[in-house]
């Protein structure tokens, strides 16, 4: 389906000439393509069907093509399938089931190491031992990512997000031996989504998160109005019952992301920075 992107430009751009019949079904393919990112969700359950090292190569092809830092591609990917490999990281993914369950787990990295190599055996130096190389590469690697998963569900893969990468980066860098300027970012588990779906989750409204201009922050009365949806979801009281809180905020503030466990991460995730090279 992400081809069918690419196909539109075509007909943009390019001196062919198409009949009307296909012309109409391809943008009726792309407009198809555009809902189904609309409606997209996280899976977390998945087939026993293997994901074929072909398909995860083509997509890595297609991701590869997202914009980066001065195409210097500062990322990298590492793919692991082996069950012993997916069990050694689970304890670090506080052993979320779909690490051992998904056919692959991909960790994808912040890399200067590759450029730094290719600059010296060049004769230039590269100072890429730094805050804003990080940033850098973290923002390529993130780019990466999401276009690999957007890729992977065009082709009726389903991809999970895992943020807890970066709460034990010092482990998994270990895990999987990653040398000196490279850090690791975000992991996705990888496979064929299992029946039935999971419901989509809600998202704030937009006034939530454009701001035309400059930035306009909010009243308490915005603030009540853009989470009022959420707030009122079944699903969502029960979670602030299920943990006695009074709010569905104390259950983000209290329980899933305490200001002791942020701390406690940020300092892990700033010793690795100064270990791998970004950070003096």
């Amino acid at each position: 389906m992400i081809y069918l992107l690419c196909f539109n430009q075509l007909l943009a751009n390019a001196d062919i000439q198409f009949s009307y019949s296909v012309i109409q079904l391809f943008s009726y393919l792309v407009v198809m393509f555009l809902e189904s990112m609309k409606n997209r969700r996280t899976i977390r359950k998945y087939t026993a069907e293997d994901v074929p090292e072909i398909l995860l190569n083509e997509l890595f092809e297609i991701a590869a093509r997202a914009s980066n830092t001065g195409n210097m591609q500062l990322y990298s990917v590492v793919v692991n399938r082996d069950k012993a490999s997916k069990e050694l990281q689970a304890p670090f993914h506080f052993n979320q089931p779909m690490v051992t369950e998904a056919p692959v787990l991909l960790t994808f990295c912040a890399d200067a190491n590759r450029f730094v190599q290719w600059a010296e055996q060049r004769r230039a130096k590269a100072g890429f031992d730094n805050l804003q190389t990080f940033i850098a590469a973290t923002i390529d690697a993130m780019l990466f990512a999401q276009a690999f998963c957007d890729a992977a569900e065009a082709k009726g893969l389903g991809i999970c997000y895992l943020g807890t990468t970066a709460y034990n980066a010092d482990k998994i860098i270990e895990a999987l031996a990653l040398p000196y300027l490279v850090v690791p970012i975000v992991s996705v588990t990888v496979g064929y989504p299992a029946t039935p779906l999971p419901p989509q989750p809600d998202r704030l409204p937009l006034e939530a998160i454009v701001h035309n201009e400059t930035y306009h922050d909010f009243s308490p009365e915005s603030i009540d109005r853009l989470y009022k949806l959420r707030e009122e979801l079944e699903t969502n009281k029960q979670y602030v019952a299920e943990n006695d809180k009074e709010t569905l905020a104390q259950v983000f503030t209290d329980v899933r992301y305490t200001k002791a466990n942020n701390e406690y991460f940020s300092e892990v995730f700033l010793k690795v920075l100064k270990k791998q090279g970004f950070l003096q």
